[in-house]
């Protein structure tokens, strides 16, 4: 598990803020569930013979009434229980999104952690192609604005019940006349997951599993009218694409449409997002049946991303740094700091450290150091005076101008010297209830 250092923070609100622009842009609305869920509602959505639900989740017994417990390893289930216990889908289809803290038991990767946090999106009540390929979109879309360029599209379909029992069983029979090149997980999920053999990742396996039998073989009419209304929306808004037979989801209640998004920037584990069309999980669950498809993204992995493709430092610390020296300069300071706030502009206000409050010298340094647009400074003369020296920290000119104003006139005279000079501040706002930040 990692800690997030404000180093990276910045990193972490640019791709935060991104998503949620992107998404609500598409009408998704967000839905928080909580962290701790019954254990049994992981394993059967994720199913008992699956590596996570066998090796990964962090499961407990509750003190308190013995409850079985599990930290939430993924969000789907969580997500499709709150929308069968709440209702959701009565009034018609829901676009939903998410954020948050998961946690898995596996062997800690780079940009992949114990506790991890994630980001979805799920689709509820749809039925066409059209959703599962606007889910994409929606992600091309989330690559561009945030200069992700070396992510690729794979696509496939693994199509529905029927369709995987068939495959299955000619998979088993081209497996087993081949056990003696299987290895021992592939053994293992012979005849419990079989479709996860294909996703090895064994070198030695790899020639073996390019010749076994291929899903999109066994496809009928209406899941391949539905895989190619996905790819014709796709070409028609010059989306790329590779249809790769070899990716699969080993559960049960998958069907259709899947897709990854990839990556060679982060190593050998290149998938930074993985979605794909679950119409029979919440009838599973005991709800109406219900279609949906969604997907999620890692954001650790996204925001290393995000350094490697040389995203740029963060912006300014503030808008106004207060230096000050003396008790009454201190006192007003604070009260020059809140009305500041108050016209809506990022104000730090220096601290004494503990040698002491520091000198303007060593003050103005800091000013410097924090990327601030002006720095309000006020000594016993100003006091005095009822003034405070204003400086402008980032003169195009290249020379800091220095200005004498009241007290009164501070928050004018900077937010004037803002708007004027025609200064794109990302932190700068107004405080009005039909304004956004």
């Amino acid at each position: 598990m990692n800690d997030l250092l404000p180093q990276d923070a910045h990193l972490w609100e640019l791709f935060e803020n991104t998503a949620q622009s992107v998404v609500q842009a598409y009408g998704f609305q967000q839905i928080r569930t909580p962290i701790v869920e019954e254990t049994r509602l992981f394993a059967r959505a994720i199913g008992a013979v699956t590596d996570i639900v066998e090796k990964e989740m962090y499961s407990f017994t509750d003190s308190m009434n013995g409850d079985q417990l599990t930290l939430r390893p993924e969000g789907t289930a969580g997500v499709v229980r709150s929308v069968i216990e709440h209702n959701l889908v009565y009034e018609g289809p829901k676009r939903l999104w998410y954020k948050g803290q998961m946690f898995r038991h596996e062997r800690p990767q780079r940009g992949r952690y114990r506790q991890f946090h994630q980001f979805g999106c799920e689709a509820v009540g749809f039925t066409g192609p059209d959703v599962d390929a606007e889910m994409i979109m929606m992600c091309r879309r989330l690559w561009d604005d945030l200069g992700l360029d070396k992510i690729r599209l794979e696509l496939n379909s693994i199509g529905d019940a029927s369709e995987r029992a068939a495959h299955r069983v000619e998979l088993i029979k081209y497996f087993e006349a081949h056990a003696d090149q299987l290895d021992a997980e592939a053994q293992r999920r012979l005849h419990s997951n079989p479709l996860r053999i294909l996703d090895t990742k064994n070198p030695a396996m790899q020639e073996l599993v390019t010749n076994a039998p291929k899903l999109l073989d066994y496809l009928g009419e209406a899941s391949l009218a539905h895989f190619n209304g996905v790819q014709k929306i796709l070409n028609h808004n010059n989306i790329p694409f590779k249809i790769n037979p070899r990716l699969v989801r080993g559960l049960d209640y998958y069907n259709r449409t899947v897709f990854e998004w990839v990556t060679d920037e982060l190593g050998a584990q290149g998938t930074v997002c993985a979605g794909g069309r679950y119409d029979p999980l919440i009838e599973t669950f005991g709800g109406k049946p219900t279609p949906a498809v969604g997907f999620a993204m890692g954001i650790e992995r996204l925001v290393e991303l995000m350094k490697t493709a040389g995203e740029p430092a963060p912006g300014n610390q503030c808008d106004v740094y207060l230096v000050h020296q003396g008790e009454a300069a201190q006192l007003q300071a604070f009260v020059l700091g809140e009305r500041l706030r108050d016209a809506g502009l990022d104000v730090v206000m220096h601290c004494a450290a503990p040698t002491g409050a520091g000198s303007f010298k060593s003050q103005m340094k800091k000013a410097d150091g924090s990327g601030a647009s002006f720095a309000v400074i006020i000594g016993e003369d100003e006091v005095a005076n009822h003034t405070a020296n204003v400086k402008a920290m980032r003169d195009e000119a290249g020379e800091s101008q220095q200005s004498t104003v009241p007290f009164d006139g501070v928050v004018d005279f900077i937010v004037d010297h803002i708007t004027d000079g025609g200064e794109e501040h990302h932190h700068f706002h107004v405080h009005d209830e039909n304004c956004k930040h």
